[in-house]
This record gives structure tokens, C-alpha cells and sequence, in this order.
């Protein structure tokens, strides 16, 4: 722990221990010029978001007025959680007018400081509770990432002694208990303390800058707690025999932070037991926890053994949560430094195409994500994208929410971790087509050109130039899905290739050429699932990228599919270009019976963010769902949260358990076409009275008026609209209520009856289940 020795490795941080500890390290004395795939999105989000100057003031105003108050939530963390986003924006794009934004918005928050040093979003007589040490962390980081691109000495003075008077506050409170102090596992009650301990990596990142050895102590309280009030989440992932949704605690964001801040100290203390730890659990959670997406969470943001629940068909909410795909590609990415394990590039990618990218605000849709950048989360089976905003805060300008302050720190991450350097020479590690400038390992200029289309095809071409008989290693990753791999340089074969890291170390001269050809072609890709729900599932993968079907292509989404694949599970695809909108790939998919379904990238899919375009990764492969009207019916609200049945409840209302375990049968009388009436058990009938957007329908004797009418219009599977033919407007479980209301959400509904609640897609909480 010489911190002497830490201030000579500078590596784009302010004093970073990272060059003594890592095998490869950020293209820091270069640049990128990337023209597809990925650039676009950095861009965007950058121009349309990241320097709104309007934003940031609101997001510093939650310090100066306290704008967490009394209610203990999380508006504290948005401004350092995008501040780490907009730096990485930053060091890929270099824009000055980013820069400018930033610096200002630094300026803000240190003004908010107290004269005690005190930075919080929370009132004095509620801190250290609730989520306010986790706010207090994202200041930290939010400093410690603009002071690696800070030009202004004086400023960078400023930053550090702001940071060094906001920690000691800290201190003054929070510690061992035999010192009269409150631990760290203590000062919150959610999640047995996981959020207020990941501010260990922040502590750890101020003693590099400092080397004050306070903040490493306190780092080793942090750690000595153990993450959680109850039980070690470290020594958890150290014995290495349980999987992480199996630990005292499983929320999977908030812990992946803390085993971030436990790379810091391990880098510091050198410590293996705690680099181990930190390995054995993000292999872990490969294993038991990430999706063909590259996300995990599929009851909502927990690890919950997603590699086999993403299968789930009774759990109907949201799934996949926007900051835990960010969060695993960060903590992928500080493991290929600090290993050169070439399994977490493999996961940066499998996130990056997929659950990232698809996140993506890419249209500046408005309407029902209030025009965030980001959704929140990403659906697998049968769903839409844009059902919820996570972390959702309403402040004095509007809304805002947690995914949509982390997500740039994702899709900057993909330029940033697609070449990387090494003590030795160059790791390619994503094939984004562009240009890469940086240096030899002995300084001098070297410039690398990709040439590709990858993943459309896997022909990848690296033109090598500003190098003259110099002698290094590029290394370029064969992916693990690549089983025939060819590669040359000059045109001459480097012979038999294994996926991994291909090093070729030889003396590189102007002009030489490397061809790589990969494996792309679409395969199969099967799990457990669970209850049996495996095998009536498959999805196609076309090198690191999920296919997905998407209503907006004329076709029915679940429509029973035997896809014809050879006997290696691979299916020889045709291209095509039908959709009327933009895609990354489509392809017609080929069927025993001869016939095709079209399917297009994950990341394309459902970019509406409404039911038009539904959209599914897995495809059914036998019918599970289907339903007769004709007999009695039992309806279930299939809303945001999970799947609630539905029962006549008191004052003839329809009402909805949140369990799931009550329920009444329903019958559906036929009255022309497809509409209904739809009959309680006590012979009543669910009728609209009211004119008021605030009126329940309720159960009333038979009328013959279109208050009583409704039409059943099928979604998807067994899923459908419940549309009163009085007014057009659908029937609507109303947002965290049993109660159900009418919302004007259909083309020609009457807009009186139009939602009030902007921020919400109500559409997600229209959808109604029916069994019989």
C-alpha cells in the first residue's frame, strides 16, 4: 500500500494502483472513430441529454433543498450516476461542449457543500438512513470520474478538498460501533445494508488520490462488515459454494457495486483472497444468473437464477433492470483489466448488442417514458419494452429515474472496452468498424482500421499502420460461439485457432493486414426453464446477437414455431428487408413446413415502446395458453408488478388480488362478433354508468346498451384488451391499486377518458390474462 508507488501509475485516473495489478488497461493515449452500431447511440445520447445543462441543475438542486427530505429515497444518486456516464461519453467523443457542461455542473455541486463539509440529498434528522449513504457515494464517484478529465488545476484542487470534507462528515458517524459510531451495514434498512456498503469503492478510490489512510481504514471496516448486516457476502463468494441469489441478500445491482469496491481494495492491499472472491462471484452469476441478453433479474432486479427463470410463464412484470446490464458490463470490465480473462469481453459484447443497446431511447420517443434515454427494462417472452421507469422520482422540473441516469456509462463502455492495451501490445476485443489511434508499447504511434460488418457477417478485416518492424502482441478475441475460425495475416494462415485471445506477437510493419473470418451463423439456444417450460422454448443467436420477433412485421408473434436447424442446431437463415422501419439485421427463418417467420436483431425490437410492437425472444414451440370463451373464464390483470387475479369484490367492483390466490369465474355471453358481455357469478353484468375518468365500472343487472359490451381483442397468446364498446376506452388496472378504471388508449376512444398519469405505461396494466 505505498501510495508513492500508486501516484506513479497513472493511467487516466487521478493516482491510480491499477498498472501494478492489472494485465490490461484503458486506450487511454488514444482514440476512437467508430461510424456504426454503437457510435450513433454515444452521440445521441450525449447531444440530446448529457448536455442539458437544465437537468443537471435539477439534479444538484436535490442537495441544496434536500430534495430527498423526509421520505428516504434516491434522487441524491442521479447527478453522480450520470456524472460517470458523461465522462466515459467524454474520453470516446472529446467534445468540448460535454466538457464545458460538466465543469459547470462540478462548480454547482461543490456550492451545495454545508459548512460542515455535509453533502446529502436527506435532512439532518434522517441521515444515514435509507438510501442516503448510497447518494453520498454517487457524490464521490460523480467528483472522482470528472477529476480524470479535469483541465483546471485550481479546480481539481477544489474537487479533491470538497471530497476529503464530505468523507470526513462521514467518518464522524459512520464506523466500528465500539467507537461510538454507526456501522456501515447499519445505516440502512434495505437490503440488509448492501447499498450503503458499496461505498467502499469510492473510499478506496479516495485514498489513491489522497493517500489518507483513514479513508483506506474505513475501506476495511466496510469490508470486515461484510456487505450485509447479516452473514459476508464476501466470504460467501470466497468459499465459492452457494450461487449469488442464494446469499442473505440478492439484490443484484447494489451487490455487484460492492464486489466493484472490493476490486479497488484488493488492488490497493493486494489481498488474494479478495481478487478470488471477486472472480469466483462474477463466474458465478454467469453461470446461475445472466440471460441470452446479457442482463439478469427475471423476478424483477434480483439475481434469481435468471439463466433458468428467464423462462418463467407465471411471473408477468417487469424484468431486467437497465442498471443491472451497466453495472455487469462495469464489473466485467474492471475483471478484463484486472485479468485479461477473455470471458468477460465475451459478456461485454453479449450485453452490448443486445439488452444495451435495445435499451436505448434511439427514436426520442416522448409520450410514455416522459423522453428518457433509456428504458428501464428488457423484456424476453412475449412483452414491450417501455412498462415501467425505474427508480422513478419526480422533482420540481419532472421526472427522472435511475436507468436513466446510468445507461450512458453502458453504451460509452462499448467503444471504450473494444480495444484495450497491454504491457506487451494491443487486445481487440469488439469489432466495431472504424479506426483506433494509440500507441506501442514502446510509444510509438500506431493506428489500427477495422473493416467489417460483423455481426451480419463474421469477415473482419485490421489494417496495421504507423508500425515499422516492431516487434509486439496483437491479440484479437475468438469469440466462444465461433467453432470455425480462420485467421491470416499477409494471407498467410497463423494455423489451427481456438476461441480466447489469439495472440500474434511478430514484428508488425505499415500495411500489414490481418483477415479474420468468424462463425456467425444463427444457431439454436435452449434452457431449463422452469416447471417444464424448457422445452417448449427456443431462441436463435446469430453470433452475439439475439433474433426477436416484433409485431410491426405483419406477422403473429406467437405463432407455434419447428424451426428446421441441421444437426449442429444451425439454421441457414435468408436475409430480407421487409420491415418499414429501421433494423440492425432481418432475416427470414426457415420452418420444417417450408414455410418462414421473419425475426430481426433484439436490439431493433419493440422500439415503439407500446403493444404494437410486442415482441419476443423465445418462441413457443408447442401451444401452453390456449383458451375457450366459450366456457367460464378466470381474468387476471397482467400489470407491471406481477399477475393479479381478478374477483368481484365489494360494492359490485372488480377487483384484483395482488397475490394471485383469489379469483372468481367468469363467463363471456357472445353478442355480435367480438363482443361481449362479461357475467359475474351472481348473474350481474361489468358495466360502464359513469362519464368520469375517476368511475370503477362496476357489476349491474342486465341492460341492453353499450354500457355492458365489450370487446375481447386478442395481444398475444392468451393475453388481451378489454375494450368497452360505450366508449372505446380500455378497461385498466390502475397503477399500484386493485381498482380498475377506463383509460382512452385505442385510436377513436373518447379522450375524456384519458389518463392523467403521463409517466406510466398504462398500456402494460391493460393487458389481461384469461384461463379457463
Amino acid at each position: 500500500m505505498n501510495n508513492a508507488i500508486n501516484k506513479q501509475c497513472k493511467v487516466g485516473t487521478a493516482y491510480s494502483p491499477r498498472l501494478k495489478t492489472d494485465v490490461l488497461y484503458s486506450l487511454e493515449c488514444g482514440s476512437f472513430n467508430y461510424n456504426e452500431y454503437f457510435d450513433s447511440n454515444v452521440k445521441l445520447i450525449q447531444n440530446e441529454y448529457l448536455c442539458n445543462s437544465k437537468t443537471w441543475k435539477q439534479f444538484v438542486r436535490q442537495f441544496k433543498e434536500e430534495g430527498d427530505g423526509k421520505t428516504l429515497e434516491w434522487r441524491g444518486e442521479f447527478w453522480g450516476k450520470m456524472m460517470r456516464g458523461a465522462v466515459f461519453t467524454y474520453k470516446y467523443t472529446k467534445d468540448e461542449a460535454l466538457y464545458n457542461v460538466l465543469a459547470e455542473t462540478v462548480k454547482d455541486l461543490i456550492s451545495s457543500k454545508q459548512h460542515d463539509g455535509r453533502i446529502s440529498s436527506y435532512n439532518r434528522d434522517v441521515e444515514f438512513k435509507g438510501w442516503d449513504m448510497w447518494s453520498r457515494k454517487y457524490v464521490l464517484l460523480g467528483f472522482q470520474y470528472f477529476l480524470e478529465i479535469c483541465n483546471d488545476n485550481a479546480l481539481k484542487e477544489e474537487i479533491i478538498k470538497t471530497m476529503c470534507d464530505h468523507a470526513d462528515y462521514i467518518l464522524k458517524y459512520v464506523g466500528r460501533e465500539e467507537d461510538g459510531k454507526i456501522p456501515v451495514t447499519k445505516t440502512s434498512d434495505a437490503w440488509l445494508g448492501l447499498n450503503s456498503s458499496s461505498i467502499l469503492e469510492p473510499f478506496v478510490r479516495l485514498y489513491n488520490i489522497t493517500g489518507e489512510q483513514k479513508y483506506f481504514d474505513f475501506a476495511t471496516h466496510i469490508v470486515a462488515c461484510g456487505g450485509v448486516s447479516e452473514g459476508n457476502i464476501f466470504e460467501m463468494a470466497y468459499e465459492d459454494k452457494i450461487e449469488p441469489y442464494q446469499y442473505t441478500t440478492n439484490k443484484a445491482y447494489e451487490m455487484m457495486s460492492c464486489f466493484e469496491g472490493l476490486l479497488e481494495y484488493y488492488r490497493v492491499s493486494g489481498i488474494e483472497k479478495y481478487k478470488q472472491a471477486a472472480i469466483r462471484f462474477a463466474k458465478r452469476v454467469i453461470d446461475s444468473d445472466i440471460t441470452i441478453i446479457g442482463c439478469a433479474g427475471c423476478t424483477h432486479e434480483l439475481f434469481d437464477n435468471s439463466a433458468k427463470t428467464q423462462l418463467n410463464l407465471k411471473y408477468s412484470g417487469v424484468v431486467q433492470e437497465t442498471c443491472v446490464t451497466v453495472t455487469w458490463m462495469k464489473y466485467c470490465y474492471q475483471l478484463l483489466c484486472l485479468t485479461g480473462d477473455p470471458i468477460f469481453a465475451e459478456q461485454i459484447e453479449k450485453s452490448a448488442y443486445n439488452a444495451m443497446s435495445g435499451s436505448v431511447n434511439n427514436n426520442k420517443i416522448e409520450n410514455l417514458l416522459s423522453g428518457f434515454p433509456y428504458d428501464s427494462y428488457s423484456p424476453l417472452l412475449y412483452s414491450t419494452r417501455g412498462r415501467q421507469n425505474a427508480g422513478y422520482m419526480m422533482m420540481d422540473e419532472g421526472p427522472y429515474g435511475c436507468c436513466a441516469c446510468i445507461g450512458s456509462a453502458g453504451t460509452s463502455l462499448i467503444p471504450l472496452s473494444s480495444v484495450m492495451l497491454s504491457k506487451d501490445g494491443v487486445y481487440v476485443n469488439l469489432y466495431i468498424p472504424g479506426t483506433i489511434s494509440t500507441e506501442t508499447p514502446t510509444g510509438n504511434k500506431l493506428v489500427l482500421n477495422i473493416d467489417t460488418e460483423y455481426p451480419k457477417n463474421g469477415n473482419i478485416k485490421v489494417k496495421v499502420s504507423g508500425v515499422f518492424g516492431e516487434k509486439m502482441v496483437l491479440a484479437f478475441r475468438i469469440p466462444e460461439f465461433s467453432k470455425n475460425s480462420n485467421v491470416s495475416v499477409n494471407g498467410v494462415s497463423v494455423g489451427e485457432i481456438s476461441t480466447g485471445y489469439l495472440k500474434i506477437e511478430r514484428e508488425w510493419n505499415n500495411e500489414d493486414i490481418v483477415d479474420i473470418e468468424l462463425d456467425v451463423r444463427v444457431r439454436t439456444f435452449r434452457c431449463e426453464g422452469i416447471e417444464g417450460s424448457g422445452h417448449k422454448h427456443v431462441a436463435l443467436i446469430k453470433g452475439p446477437v439475439v433474433l426477436a420477433r416484433d409485431a410491426r412485421l405483419g406477422e403473429k408473434i406467437d405463432t407455434i414455431v419447428d424451426i428446421l436447424e441441421n444437426k449442429d442446431g444451425c439454421v441457414d437463415v435468408l436475409p430480407s428487408k421487409t420491415a418499414g422501419f429501421y433494423t440492425n439485421m432481418e432475416y427470414k427463418v426457415p420452418l420444417k413446413d417450408g414455410s418462414y417467420i421473419t425475426m430481426i436483431d433484439y436490439a431493433s425490437a419493440g422500439k415503439t415502446w407500446t403493444h404494437e410492437s410486442q415482441m419476443t425472444a423465445w418462441m413457443a414451440t408447442e401451444n401452453y395458453w390456449n383458451v375457450d370463451l366459450t366456457k367460464p373464464i378466470k381474468l387476471a390483470s397482467r400489470n407491471t408488478s406481477n399477475k393479479h387475479s381478478l374477483y368481484l369484490g365489494e360494492d359490485n367492483v372488480l377487483v384484483s388480488d395482488m397475490k394471485g390466490q383469489k379469483y372468481d369465474y367468469f363467463t363471456l355471453e357472445k353478442v355480435d362478433d367480438d363482443l361481449y358481455r362479461i357475467k359475474a357469478k351472481d348473474g350481474r353484468y361489468l358495466t360502464v354508468l359513469g362519464d368520469d375518468i375517476k368511475d370503477n365500472p362496476t357489476f349491474e343487472e342486465k341492460i341492453e346498451a353499450d354500457c355492458q359490451k365489450w370487446k375481447i381483442e386478442n395481444v398475444v397468446q392468451n393475453r388481451f384488451f378489454i375494450i368497452s364498446a360505450k366508449n372505446r376506452c380500455n378497461l385498466h388496472e390502475r397503477y399500484g391499486t386493485p381498482f380498475f378504471r377506463l383509460y382512452a388508449l385505442n385510436a377513436g376512444s373518447d379522450q375524456k377518458y384519458a389518463t392523467q398519469n403521463k409517466y406510466i405505461n398504462v398500456l402494460a396494466n391493460a393487458l389481461f390474462e384469461i384461463t379457463n
